[in-house]
């Protein structure tokens, strides 16, 4: 498979998804890309860092698949770079086990991770799960629809608009953080499982560790000025999960 060239541009794929694969290791790079390929999606390919941030820029893809360990530029500084500029999902590939390296991919706005080894399988089960959630519905699959903006005290969430706000203040969420509060603050009175808001986000059908959960919600607090001790917006309940707090 050979790869575009800058001035190809963005081009509709089969099933109207573009994906860019950004990994070193060229012969893992092209595996993914012909699973992805034969799956109807049209395929990028950068093999460093600064090469992904230029592509990024060049073909706006819906999907990145990122490799933590890149030359030029490492992983979490492309992650960081692209979402100055793109809300792609993006699903870091990692070849060590720490769970550090996870938090930090997730801390700068990845979706999600794979550790390698990988089933490009299980990649691109996850990428569909992600595509389920396209921006024009709610979380829960839902048309979003015209609504007030849901407030709880400084907060307030613009669903049809997917803005937040505390203090008349914007706050930048990825997809996913954004996703998340979106299926907390629809039903306010309900306690979440973890289970529960990954079938609500990312999918009924998506399996991997249950904890990235805590993450992302984690992060989320974080971007709210939420103080997860005593919190006002995105409250846990000890042994079952999360709810919407009132926002006092």
């Amino acid at each position: 498979m050979s790869e575009p060239t800058g001035s190809a541009g963005p081009k509709p794929s089969a099933n109207g998804y573009r994906v860019l694969v950004v990994d070193d290791e060229r012969a893992l790079a092209d595996l993914v890309a012909s699973y992805l390929t034969r799956d109807g999606f049209e395929v990028s390919m950068a093999h460093d860092g600064q090469q992904a941030i230029d592509q990024a820029h060049q073909v706006d893809p819906e999907v990145m698949v990122l490799d933590l360990g890149l030359p030029v530029v490492d992983g979490v500084e492309v992650c960081r770079a692209v979402r100055a500029f793109s809300d792609c999902y993006i699903v870091m590939l990692t070849a060590r086990t720490e769970e550090i390296d996870k938090l930090i991919g997730l801390s700068v706005g990845a979706d999600d991770y794979l550790t390698k080894p990988f089933s490009p399988r299980e990649l691109l089960a996850r990428i569909h799960a992600m595509l389920r959630r396209p921006r024009t519905t709610t979380a829960s699959g839902q048309p979003a629809r015209e609504e007030p903006p849901r407030t709880f005290g400084a907060l307030s969430i613009d669903v049809a608009a997917r803005e937040v706000h505390v203090d008349d203040e914007s706050v930048v969420l990825t997809r996913t953080e954004f996703d998340v509060l979106e299926a907390l603050s629809a039903r306010p009175r309900l306690v979440f499982s973890r289970r529960q808001l990954i079938e609500a986000v990312w999918d009924q059908t998506w399996v991997g560790d249950e904890h990235l959960v805590d993450v992302h919600v984690g992060h989320l607090r974080r971007k709210l000025g939420d103080d997860p001790n005593t919190p006002r917006y995105v409250r846990t309940v000890r042994g079952i999960g999360y709810g919407m707090g009132d926002g006092r």
